[in-house]
């Protein structure tokens, strides 16, 4: 399977970040974070892509990122608009996001609302959409947020943000959601907080550069989970497998209705949890998506969908 598509955006910009030369193997060569990378690049940062998924990132620290010569186009990464958003907010320079017609229809105001309370000046098209002219040399300050609705981007805005606020910043969510900010922020040393469903950072820290092996992303892995369990005769094992806890929703979901999946191989690679997936044929029953699923599968329903159907 590709590499993780949500990994592989934040170990560009943690390496970038870093102190050091960070590798990246199994890094998704996929648009997205190809925008990602090419926005890095933009600002000084020396990237190199080596063999199929290695990439060779030279960080410049929290504060060595210089001001791009142009806009920033993200393309249609949603991911890479968000998370840039939190932090451009404490850049000593200013700097413009934007990207296809796609994204910049896409309304912003979820992260714009968080950062602005903590200091940035941030000005949008009509309704929060991009572009977003983000102003250099805020004096972002911490702050706890609530988040209205479960986002792992909108979590990961502001707590890549509060990497340069002064004091503590930290957001509840209603619901788990993705934590692989939170798991690669530690994997480069920096402490992340977590109680009672409230996750926290200190500003003023440093990254420190390290290797990173992405996972094969579960999103793609649904596809073939779904086409093995409705395809009489199909055994297929799908191989290092991010089984991150608040991304498995669709093997619950696809074992509730009576799929034949298990996992093999289980293990921790740079702090995410993988395994190898292997699904057999089995004859599916309807059932009542649990609510607590939800969170855990967002990206995974159109393919359950089909599943559904079968």
């Amino acid at each position: 399977m590709p590499g993780d598509k949500s990994m592989s955006h934040r170990s560009i910009m943690l390496g970038a970040l870093a102190e050091g030369t960070s590798r990246v193997t199994g890094f998704l060569e996929g648009e997205d974070a190809l925008a990602t990378l090419a926005a890095f690049r933009a600002m000084g940062v020396s990237i190199d892509r080596r063999g199929e998924g290695e990439v060779i990132v030279r960080g410049v620290g929290l504060h060595g990122l210089q001001a791009p010569a142009g806009a920033l186009d993200l393309g249609n990464a949603g991911t890479g608009m968000r998370l840039m958003a939190g932090l451009m907010a404490g850049q000593a320079f200013d700097t413009e996001l934007t990207g296809d017609a796609s994204l910049c229809s896409r309304p912003m105001g979820r992260v714009i609302t968080p950062l602005q309370k903590m200091g940035a000046t941030i000005v949008s098209e009509d309704g929060g959409r991009p572009p977003l002219r983000i102003a250099g040399g805020a004096a972002l300050q911490g702050i706890h947020y609530d988040l209205p609705m479960a986002s792992a981007q909108v979590k990961s805005c502001v707590l890549l943000a509060g990497l340069y606020a002064a004091g503590r910043t930290s957001v509840t969510e209603p619901a788990p959601t993705r934590d692989h900010t939170e798991r690669m922020l530690r994997g480069f040393g920096y402490e992340v907080r977590r109680e009672d469903g409230v996750i926290s950072v200190q500003g003023g820290g440093r990254l420190r550069a390290c290797d990173i092996d992405v996972p094969a992303d579960i999103s793609s892995a649904a596809f073939f989970l779904v086409a093995a369990s409705i395809a009489p005769g199909s055994d297929l094992l799908l191989t290092h497998v991010g089984i991150n806890p608040t991304r498995i929703g669709v093997i619950n979901i696809l074992r509730l209705m009576g799929a034949d999946i298990t996992l093999k191989n289980e293990r921790e690679v740079g702090g995410e949890p993988v395994a190898d997936l292997r699904v057999r044929y089995r004859p599916l029953n309807g059932i009542e998506i649990p609510l607590d699923q939800v969170p855990l599968a967002i990206d995974e329903f159109p393919v359950l969908f089909i599943a559904a159907a079968c």
